[in-house]
């Protein structure tokens, strides 16, 4: 039997205005691997979503639509 080695997956979701930061975006950083998701401490801010877009294509991301059940803050996520 072959066992493999399981990684955290590092993904970004981005909100918009949340009641904790309601001066502008937020994307937060989680790690997702078999025992579910974790938010870790790292955070980009803006108050122009184009500019947070910016940072997260910058570190070589790509966005994904938020899904229809997503809270109403969320406005996409980044792999």
């Amino acid at each position: 039997m072959i066992l493999y080695s399981m990684t955290a997956l590092s993904m970004w979701t981005v909100y918009d205005h949340p009641s904790d930061y309601p001066r502008g975006f937020i994307a937060r950083r989680f790690e997702v691997d078999g025992k579910g998701s974790r938010a870790t401490r790292d955070v980009l801010t803006s108050d122009d979503l184009d500019v947070l877009r910016g940072q997260l294509v910058a570190r070589g991301l790509t966005m994904i639509n938020r899904m229809p059940k997503d809270d109403p803050k969320i406005v996409e996520v980044w792999l």
